[in-house]
C-alpha cells in the first residue's frame, strides 16, 4: 500500500526532519535524494499532479552526443541569458546533465528513443538557442512523463508523507531567526504549524499575475512571498520569460504549443486574409530566425502582432507527414484538435505569453539561501543559470541538479533542534477591502499584462508602481493569495524601473540594449 498521506488523513505529527513545500520535479527529486532515515513532509498546494513540471512539454537539456560538449552548453546558455548568468553557476548545473539523465532513467522515466544501429539511444531534439541537438524528451510530454513515475516513487516510500491540497501561507522562524517550518492551510480550512530541522521552497514560479498565461493556476509565487516577507534575498524579478508560441483561440490562450517544433522546422508567417500563412518573418528580426532565443521570437511576434493589429501569427509544421507528428508531437496534435486544427494540414495561431520567472529567491546551486535552516530549488530559485533570458529546457535540468545538491547538503548537515517560533518579518496591516479576492487577482492580472509585459517604458513601469500603491493601501484586509500576489507585483516593478539597461526578457523601450551600453 502507498504511504502517501491526503488532506482527509489525520495529521497528529507536526515535526519533520524535512519540509518540501512544492510537489514538481524539483521538490519529489529532492525527497527521493534524501537518506531514507529523515522524516519527509512533502507538500502539493493542490492534487499532486497539477504543477508546473508535469504540464512542461519540450524536455532536459542535457549533453548526451559525442559531437556535443559542455562548453557548447555553456556558452548557448550564457549567450540566451544576455550575459547576465553566474557562469560558475551555469558551469555546475550543466555538468551534471548526463547524471541527471542517469538517474531518471533509474526511476523508468520513458525517454523517447531511436534506433542507431544495433543500439537504442535516447532520441535528441534540438530547441531555440542551442546549437546541437541535446533534448532528451519523452514525445512531447515530458513533464508529465517524469512527474508521473517520481510521484509513484513518492508515494512508495514509507518515510516520505505527501500532502495534497495544502497551502503554505507563512515560513516559521525563532528567535536567531532561522527558518524552523512553515504555516499552512488546509482544504477545510485547518491552519497547522509544520516544524521541520530544514524546509525547502521548491514552490514554482508566478506567471499566474499576467492575465495571460502558461502557467498552471498554482504559479502564483507564493514561495518568492513568503521568503521575501522573512528577510530573505530575491533577485531578478524582471526578468519574466514569455514563450513565443501559446495557441491562441478566440483572443485567449489556451496551452502551449512545444519550441520542440521549430527545432523540427516549423515556421512562423504572417496570417493572409484567407487564414492562410502569408509572409515568414523572423529573419527580418534575427538571423537565427525560429531558433533564436525565446525573448528574441517573443519580440518579434509581439512586433509584428502590433504593426499590423494581428491577434496572433501562424505557426506551420505541414511539411513534416501525419505518421511523424503523431509519433513527436502527439501532446500537440491533441490540443490543437480539441480546437478544431489539424496541424498536419493547417497552421496553429500563436502568440507569446508569460511562462518562466528567470528571477526569485538568491540561492546557490544546492538551494541553500541567505536564511538558515530555509532552501529553495527550481524555478522559486535565482541561482544565475538563467540570467536574463532562460534557455529552453535547462529548467527541468536545474531542478532535478538542485533537489539532488540540496539532498546531498542537508544529509551531511547535523539536524539542529526545533526552538520558539517568532513572527516573520515584514508583516502588513490589514484593514477593509471594498472588492472581492477575484476581481483583486484579476485586477492585477491586467496591469501586469499592459504595463509589464514583452515591451516595456519607463512611464508604463510607474503607472503600474503608482497603481500598486494604492491598491497596497486599499486592500489591506486581502487573503494571503492577493497580498502575495501584490507583493510579487510591487517587486518585480521595482526591479525592472532599476534595470536601466534592455536584456533579456526585460525590454525597455526608454533604456539602450545592454551590448549598446557596455559598448
Amino acid at each position: 500500500m502507498p504511504h502517501s498521506q491526503t488532506v482527509t488523513d489525520k495529521v497528529t505529527d507536526t515535526d519533520s526532519d524535512v519540509l518540501i513545500i512544492g510537489c514538481g520535479l524539483a521538490g519529489m527529486t529532492l525527497a527521493l535524494s534524501l537518506p531514507p532515515t529523515l522524516r519527509i513532509t512533502l507538500l502539493s498546494k493542490g492534487a499532486a499532479h497539477e504543477c508546473a513540471s508535469a504540464w512542461a512539454q519540450g524536455g532536459i537539456a542535457a549533453v548526451l552526443d559525442a559531437s556535443d560538449s559542455i562548453e557548447a552548453h555553456v556558452q548557448d546558455t550564457l549567450t540566451a541569458g544576455a550575459g547576465l548568468c553566474d557562469e560558475t553557476a551555469v558551469r555546475r548545473i550543466l555538468e551534471q546533465g548526463p547524471a541527471a539523465i542517469e538517474w531518471l532513467l533509474g526511476h523508468d522515466v520513458p525517454f523517447t528513443t531511436e534506433v542507431n544501429g544495433q543500439l537504442h539511444k535516447l532520441h535528441l531534439t534540438r530547441e531555440g538557442g542551442h546549437s546541437a541537438r541535446r533534448i532528451a524528451h519523452a514525445a512531447d510530454r515530458t513533464g508529465h512523463a517524469v512527474h508521473q513515475r517520481l510521484l509513484q516513487a513518492c508515494k512508495l516510500r514509507k518515510h516520505i508523507t505527501l500532502l495534497e491540497h495544502c497551502t503554505a501561507t507563512d515560513l516559521l522562524q525563532d528567535a536567531q531567526q532561522r527558518c524552523i517550518g512553515a504555516a499552512v492551510r488546509h482544504a477545510d480550512g485547518r491552519v497547522q504549524q509544520l516544524r521541520a530541522s530544514h524546509t525547502a521552497l521548491a514552490t514554482g514560479g508566478m506567471g499566474q499575475i499576467y492575465a495571460s498565461t502558461t502557467t498552471p493556476t498554482c504559479a502564483t509565487g507564493d514561495g518568492i512571498a513568503m521568503a521575501w516577507r522573512a528577510g530573505c534575498a530575491v533577485r531578478d524579478l524582471e526578468f519574466m520569460q514569455f514563450h513565443p508560441t501559446a495557441l491562441h483561440i478566440h483572443g485567449k490562450a489556451v496551452g502551449l504549443i512545444s519550441e520542440a517544433l521549430r527545432g523540427e522546422g516549423a515556421l512562423l508567417y504572417l496570417p493572409k486574409k484567407d487564414g492562410n500563412p502569408g509572409e515568414r518573418f523572423m529573419l527580418r528580426h534575427d538571423p537565427r530566425a525560429e531558433l533564436a532565443p525565446r525573448d528574441i521570437v517573443s519580440r518579434a511576434i509581439d512586433a509584428e502582432m502590433r504593426e499590423r493589429h494581428l491577434p496572433y501569427v501562424l505557426l506551420d509544421i505541414t511539411h513534416q507527414s501525419r505518421e511523424w507528428l503523431a509519433h513527436h508531437f502527439p501532446g500537440v496534435m491533441a490540443l490543437c484538435a480539441a480546437h478544431g486544427i489539424d496541424i498536419a494540414t493547417q497552421a496553429i495561431p500563436v502568440a507569446p505569453c508569460a511562462h518562466y520567472t528567470c528571477g526569485g529567491v538568491q540561492a546557490y546551486v544546492n538551494g541553500r539561501t541567505s536564511m538558515a535552516g530555509l532552501w529553495a530549488i527550481g524555478e522559486v530559485a535565482r541561482t544565475g543559470l538563467h540570467g536574463a533570458n532562460r534557455l529552453a529546457s535547462n529548467s527541468l535540468l536545474e531542478c532535478v541538479v538542485m533537489g539532488r545538491a540540496a539532498a546531498h547538503a542537508m544529509a551531511a548537515q547535523p539536524l539542529p533542534k526545533h526552538c520558539i517560533i517568532h513572527s516573520s518579518k515584514r508583516n502588513e496591516p490589514k484593514g477593509l477591502s471594498p472588492i472581492t479576492p477575484l476581481e483583486m487577482q484579476q485586477s492585477l492580472q491586467q496591469l501586469m499584462q499592459q504595463n509589464v509585459g514583452i515591451v516595456r517604458s519607463n512611464h508604463s513601469l510607474i503607472t503600474a508602481a503608482k497603481q500598486l500603491v494604492l491598491w497596497r493601501a486599499q486592500w489591506r484586509a486581502a487573503d494571503h493569495a492577493v497580498r502575495n500576489q501584490l507583493t510579487l507585483c510591487s517587486l518585480m516593478v521595482d526591479a525592472a524601473l532599476q534595470r536601466h539597461v534592455s536584456a533579456g526578457a526585460h525590454y525597455n523601450l526608454d533604456w539602450p540594449a545592454l551590448e549598446e551600453a557596455t559598448a
